[in-house]
């Protein structure tokens, strides 16, 4: 099998090329480094590669989520193509659900890794996301939480912070019609919906504890709108992902399993896809079960 190590170089506190070109001179794999230069530049190469070269080939996402959902984006629907990754970027949050980023880096063991089939969200027609989907108060965070990355004090594993602090301030209250399964599920002011494959995001909330990559479902979680002081007093749940079970957050939370959400919101409107911005007014949101093969290491 061939090992095309997919480098973000901006990603992380330090470009890691020279490090994984390191690490893989130690093995007798069949491997190649690519360094992208400019956003989407995985999602091309990867589909120029896999157009020209029928073998069986596993790309690897070096860099944080960010870089994790271009290889997705780039490899999805290629039969020949695993994926997997080697987190070090400033957000990895995608690997949690297999534990953590500590598991990822032995490059000898990540290129063994045995290929398990999991689950995929297609947003529209063209947009694929491994790990979560959200709009109202987390999409703000996020769009903050870019712009501010790599900013000193305010930035870096500070940045989700310093985006849930200027949504408190301007997305509080949040509109969009939304369907789920082909039936009306909420039509209200929101707080915020996140729709998971994955469990976690913006780097320690646990938003989605009971998702699983490969039960061939989606978990919609919606809150309703509520005043800062409750959401004060409601965020340690959230973030320990206790606001499923908790009675203090029941009134607040709408909750369901689906296999379709679709989305309706006036001008303005814009979701998060994996920590990637997304203008528009109508979304639709489909899980395509086993979708991709993920290099998971034992």
């Amino acid at each position: 099998m061939k090992h095309i190590f997919i480098i973000n170089p901006k990603s992380g506190k330090e470009d890691s090329t020279g490090h994984i070109r390191q690490q893989l001179e130690k093995t007798a794999f069949d491997w190649e480094i690519y360094n992208t230069t400019a956003p989407k530049d995985a999602i091309r190469f990867i589909r120029e590669w896999c157009r020209n070269n029928s073998e069986e080939v596993r790309f690897y996402a070096c860099g944080g989520d960010g870089t994790l959902s271009e290889v997705v984006n780039g490899a999805a629907g290629f039969s020949n193509v695993s994926v997997s990754c080697y987190p070090c970027g400033s957000g990895n949050d995608f690997v949690k659900n297999y534990g953590g980023a500590e598991r990822f880096l032995d490059i000898e063991k990540l290129c063994r890794a045995e290929n398990k089939s999991i689950d995929l969200i297609k947003v529209n027609d063209d947009i694929y996301s491994i790990n979560i989907v959200n709009f109202g108060f987390d999409a703000y965070a996020v769009k903050t939480m870019n712009s501010v990355r790599r900013k000193p004090l305010i930035g870096g594993k500070n940045a989700y912070n310093t985006g849930i602090v200027a949504a408190i301030i301007k997305a509080m209250k949040n509109k969009a019609e939304i369907t789920v399964d082909e039936k009306p599920f909420f039509n209200e002011n929101f707080l915020l919906c996140t729709v998971a494959n994955g469990q976690f995001i913006g780097g320690k909330y646990k938003c989605a504890p009971r998702a699983s990559l490969d039960d061939g479902t989606l978990d919609l979680c919606l809150v309703k709108t509520v005043s800062v002081p409750q959401f004060a007093s409601l965020i340690g749940l959230y973030e320990k992902g206790e606001h499923l079970e908790s009675e203090k957050f029941k009134k607040y939370i709408c909750y369901t399993r689906c296999k379709t959400v679709d989305i309706k919101a006036q001008d303005g409107f814009f979701i998060s896809v994996d920590g990637e911005i997304y203008d528009g007014n109508s979304f639709r949101l489909k899980v395509i079960p086993k979708a991709l093969k993920f290099g998971i290491p034992t």
